[in-house]
């Protein structure tokens, strides 16, 4: 008989995760809280390293009809506007990874993932239904001897509902997360991020974009990519200062001055960039930032018949531009462990966990790591762009990254 996965959370790692689990021929049921998924959001980077997981699981021509692909990576000075380094992309990473560079709206790469999902009938999703907590009967022994241990799940309807393992892929704020680990609240990380989604076709041209720039400043950069087959311009603003008191319920519109104000001193070029935001009808949107420290252990993600997923393990900072691409890295990963039906349930999360915790940890740590030298100052930053002007390519390539593929135990 087939065994059952429970996933809290349908956003990308819970989709991943389910279409994982189906892949690896579990029954899988899925339970968010959003009673309907929705288009607010903004662009997402793949890395070749995530572009071959989503072609293993046959999704690369769904990935072609939504995504774009840009040629190249450009770096630019905040304040004078001046290129400080470039990276090629396009076939240039194709041919040195095995996988293209893309960029995609955040609701196109959750569709395409919920579409290939959809092609399995033994997976269901029900929304508006959260999981609230769970009993795990492999951490105490079994009332019958000999009895198959399983994990209980009560929902936000007072439900209870039996599996043969709980994946949390329910974010930052993880319900399963904090009753697996104990509560910690996530760590804040000072720095604001205004993020807007523009139609190029009502910017000028010479605003228009088909690459993917990152303009980098004192205590500030911007990143501004296509998406949607290159329909639509990302940009992400990240600034640093003082987050809201309600962390976990807070996403606003952003007030424009205050980003104007933030950007006093940069270059004509980049506001020129953030004021084609209004000027185009479109409108900004406010996150604060938070992450947790890097993942200590295979205990961090996994025990007994519970593991964590993505953001539930280990939200990270956005300056690797690897949130969403780790959590599909741990789906490939929870895949493979899955499949290894020789084994007892927790010795597959638990090789799951062991083969997943250092990457995600490395990834953890370079990603605080670049923050710190995207918004350098002083003596730091001039470092920084004259490595860059020197090295270029060599400093913004990542090849220990984009030759990890998910299920290589985080080895290069």
């Amino acid at each position: 008989m087939k065994k059952q996965v429970l996933i809290a959370g349908g956003g990308i790692g819970g989709m991943a995760a389910a279409l994982a689990a189906a892949r690896a021929g579990w029954d899988v049921r899925m339970y968010e809280r959003v009673a309907q998924f929705s288009e607010v959001g903004a662009g997402v980077q793949l890395g070749p390293n995530v572009i071959r997981c989503l072609q293993a699981w046959g999704l690369q021509k769904a990935l072609q009809q939504v995504a774009a692909f840009p040629e190249r990576l450009q770096v630019r000075c905040a304040l004078s506007g001046d290129e400080l380094g470039a990276l090629p992309l396009g076939r240039t990473v194709v041919q040195r990874y095995g996988a293209a560079y893309a960029t995609i709206h955040r609701a196109d790469l959750h569709g395409l993932l919920h579409a290939g999902v959809q092609r399995y009938t033994e997976a269901q999703l029900y929304q508006g239904l959260g999981i609230e907590s769970f009993a795990d009967a492999s951490t105490t022994p079994p009332s019958v001897p000999g009895s198959e241990t399983v994990v209980t799940v009560r929902t936000s309807q007072g439900k209870e509902i039996e599996g043969d393992a709980l994946i949390g892929a329910d974010g930052l704020w993880s319900r399963t997360r904090t009753q697996l680990l104990g509560y910690q609240a996530p760590r804040v990380t000072g720095h604001l991020a205004y993020r807007a989604l523009v139609p190029q076709s009502a910017l000028p041209a010479s605003l228009r974009t088909r690459q993917v720039t990152a303009w980098l400043g004192p205590r500030l950069h911007m990143v501004q990519y296509p998406v949607r087959r290159g329909e639509l311009q990302n940009l992400v603003v990240i600034v640093q200062g003082p987050a809201p008191h309600n962390l976990e319920d807070w996403d606003h519109a952003a007030n424009a001055r205050d980003l104007e104000y933030a950007l006093q001193g940069t270059s004509t070029a980049l506001q020129n960039a953030v004021h084609s935001v209004q000027a185009a009808g479109a409108s900004w949107r406010l996150w604060p930032l938070c992450d947790r420290p890097p993942v200590r252990g295979p205990d961090d993600m996994a025990r007994g018949l519970v593991a964590l997923l993505g953001d539930a393990a280990h939200p990270m900072r956005p300056y690797l531009a690897q949130g969403a691409g780790m959590a599909i890295e741990d789906a490939a990963q929870l895949e493979r462990a899955l499949s290894m039906h020789d084994l007892e349930v927790p010795l597959r999360l638990r090789r799951y966990a062991v083969n997943r915790w250092q990457r995600n940890a490395r990834v953890q740590a370079r990603s605080t790591r670049n923050g710190r030298i995207f918004h350098a100052t002083g003596p730091v930053r001039w470092a920084r762009n004259l490595s860059l002007r020197l090295l270029g390519e060599r400093v913004l390539d990542v090849p220990w990254l984009y030759r990890g593929d998910g299920v290589d135990q985080g080895r290069c």
